[in-house]
């Protein structure tokens, strides 16, 4: 058996790796309702601080807590209050420190049998990619529930020419939640001007704005987020090249669709058209029925796309949508900020 100090060297961090894995779990598990994480971070705790009965006595019977001159050592600031997403990265290096130190000592000839430090190192590498997502999700997380109430689309086709600021102030002045910006008309460059006024209209208003389509422009602007469809660039590659704090939201028709883009990392799932459109070309209806189905299969915000109207934004809503998103409805009509305030106060009516 090692000396009595490396066998105290092991305990402590092995109660270090315990402690800041629990601090994880409960995170991803209370915080973010996250059951992939949880369980990860669930299995990783059970897997590493198990051992057989006598190595744990040999560990407890080194431990001397009362003599730990750690007790009495304070580091400048490590009391301070800290936000959530500092504390998610103290606990994930917490773990990953004393990860190296069992990784290390685990490869003493005395320790080798009961410890495998190629398991310590793997655990190691997992962790790393396990604190990037955790603290990913909970930077997202605020602009994620502000995903709900009224949508919507500000398409350069449907404006026709009309003043994309003043349409933008006044949907907003009407209540709207989320302002999209889509555009398969303008050069990049004159495109990257109006996306840039109206992130900053945005932003001093308290609305999420959404780039469609274009990674490259989002990025340029730091837009709140960006809408991908089945044919653009992957959820999972966006959302690798997204900032942690930049939502991802992705269209999808079908239960498998919204599944699979829930899985790669999407924070909201666009589900249409709900009704017969014009808004756009070559569009499959998918119907009240396949927003429900959808609504079962998934945790993310809904946004139901597609048709709707002040006539049936009610029933869109009541079918599980946490968002109603609008194109025509409100842009071809003759007052925007009125006819975007009458679909609002359909969507929040009680039923």
């Amino acid at each position: 058996m090692p000396t009595s100090s490396i066998m105290r060297i092991i305990d402590s961090n092995l109660n270090r790796l315990a402690e800041g894995l629990r601090v994880l779990e409960d995170v991803a598990r209370m915080v973010l309702d996250d059951t992939g994480m949880t369980e990860q971070l669930k299995t990783l705790r059970h897997d590493l601080v198990r051992g057989d009965l006598s190595f744990n006595l040999a560990l407890l019977q080194s431990r001397d807590s009362v003599k730990d001159v750690g007790i009495t050592l304070e580091v400048a600031g490590e009391s301070r209050e800290k936000e959530l997403p500092l504390i998610v990265i103290a606990n994930a290096r917490r773990c990953q420190e004393a990860l190296r130190v069992l990784e290390d000592l685990s490869k003493m000839p005395d320790l080798s049998s009961r410890l495998d430090s190629n398991k310590f190192k793997a655990a190691r590498f997992e962790l790393y990619t396990l604190e990037r997502n955790l603290v990913s999700q909970i930077m997202r997380q605020d602009k994620v529930e502000r995903v709900n109430g009224l949508y919507v689309i500000l398409d350069t086709r449907v404006l026709n020419g009309r003043d994309y600021l003043k349409a933008a102030e006044e949907v907003i002045q009407a209540g709207v939640k989320v302002i999209q910006l889509r555009d398969k008309m303008l050069e990049k460059a004159q495109l990257l001007t109006v996306a840039r006024e109206l992130q900053s209209l945005c932003r001093g208003n308290n609305v999420l704005f959404i780039m469609n389509d274009y990674l490259d422009i989002a990025l340029a602007i730091e837009a709140d987020g960006l809408h991908i469809g089945q044919e653009d660039l992957p959820v999972a590659e966006a959302r690798r090249l997204l900032p942690l704090d930049a939502i991802l939201g992705c269209s999808a028709a079908t239960v498998e669709q919204a599944q699979a883009a829930e899985s790669a990392g999407a924070d909201y799932i666009a589900v249409g058209s709900i009704y017969p459109t014009a808004s756009k070309d070559n569009i499959d209806v998918v119907g009240i029925t396949r927003l429900k189905q959808i609504r079962a299969a998934i945790k993310r915000p809904l946004v139901a796309i597609g048709g709707i109207n002040l006539n049936n934004a009610r029933e869109a809503a009541a079918a599980g949508a946490d968002s109603i998103c609008v194109i025509s409805a409100v842009l071809n009509a003759p007052d925007m900020m009125r006819a975007a305030r009458e679909i609002i106060e359909k969507i929040e009516a009680k039923p």
